[in-house]
């Protein structure tokens, strides 16, 4: 059945995102204003799945995940439908709400999350039937986000790996994230995960947490050598072709077959252009999905996710910014690249 699979599937967390852009972040116990407010779909699965669904509507696309019996779920697969993409393994939770996050955006860019876990925390293998997928690969979004999926599993070490192996077992590639969490579990729950994975598409401090490493130096630039050592213990953990990382200001891709690193500055973009930055790593994510999944090269395929990222940029939502596939091209031509020589030491 590996000949006849197509499309991808994601897997994970399903929420609303209420954006609120803000002047500053205040201090505790005091006041900052919130210049505009709105809701959207956020979590790893409508984002992910919906800037894929925008790059290329053709491409076979499908959601798994939990929602709540409220008018969030709702709202959730009506937009997923929306773009044609297929709800048949999103459960509904009759105990929990739906989840959701608070977003607090700058207009620079930063944000920081307050999130409610909800019926995300619920979600398990028992929802989901790989045996029945046909999808050629299946994301799984955010490890340290999935309370059920996390939680400790003998002999694989975690729930997520458990499935992730099964998964694997149906013939399709896997590929997982994370979510910067506070929590300091990244090397109890990331690293079970890696033995099933295919792809890991994270961020500079997902990356390099789990080993105790820092992703930047002591005057906040980027660490590359310890971004690459992050990469390459990865893959020793078992993951069988390639690692990506992406930062705000390059994209970082570790070839397992070949132990090479590749690097790629960010676009160069106008803060007149930003209008915000939530999900703009699951905007890389999808671009870096849609690079693998068409075979691209590893520098394709980071020039393709950084400028799918950019794209995003230009919302202050997680989805609207996205284009199709010529379009996102064309913004990768656009704008020039950041100067970040040496940055590999």
């Amino acid at each position: 059945m590996a000949e006849n699979r197509a499309g991808i599937l994601i897997a994970g967390t399903m929420l609303t995102d209420n954006i609120k852009i803000i002047d500053r972040y205040p201090a505790i116990g005091m006041l900052s204003n919130i210049g505009e407010l709105s809701m959207a779909v956020g979590g790893c699965v409508p984002n992910t799945v919906i800037d894929l669904a925008k790059i290329d509507p053709a491409l076979p696309l499908y959601a798994a995940g939990r929602i709540g019996d409220d008018a969030s779920g709702r709202y959730l697969t009506e937009q997923l439908t929306r773009y044609g993409i297929g709800c048949d393994e999103v459960s509904v939770s009759k105990t929990a709400n739906t989840s959701f996050s608070d977003a607090m955006s700058l207009r620079s860019g930063e944000r920081t999350f307050f999130h409610y876990r909800g019926a995300n925390a619920e979600f398990g293998p028992e929802h989901v039937t790989p045996e029945n997928w046909t999808c050629r690969m299946a994301h799984f979004g955010y490890v340290l986000l999935l309370d059920r999926l996390d939680s400790a599993d003998e002999p694989y070490g975690t729930v997520m790996a458990r499935l992730l192996h099964r998964v694997q077992e149906q013939g399709i590639k896997t590929s997982i994230d994370a979510v910067s969490d506070s929590s300091g579990n990244f090397a109890r729950v990331l690293t079970p995960a890696l033995a099933y994975c295919h792809y890991v598409i994270v961020n500079e401090i997902e990356g390099c947490a789990a080993w105790g490493l820092s992703p930047r130096t002591d005057d906040g630039r980027l660490h590359g050598k310890n971004i690459g050592e992050a990469m390459r213990r990865m893959a020793a953990c078992g993951v069988k072709e390639k690692v990506i990382i992406h930062a705000k200001e390059a994209g970082f891709l570790y070839d397992v077959a070949t132990d090479t690193v590749t690097v790629l500055p960010s676009l160069s973009v106008p803060s007149s252009v930003i209008a915000g930055s939530t999900g703009a790593g699951d905007a890389f994510c999808a671009g870096s999905l849609y690079g693998l999944y068409n075979g691209y090269d590893d520098l394709k395929i980071l020039e393709f996710a950084s400028a799918a990222a950019v794209c995003n940029l230009t919302c202050d939502n997680a989805v609207d910014g996205m284009k199709n596939a010529d379009e996102v091209w064309a913004v990768a031509s656009k704008y020039p690249r950041l100067a970040l020589e040496g940055v590999m030491g």
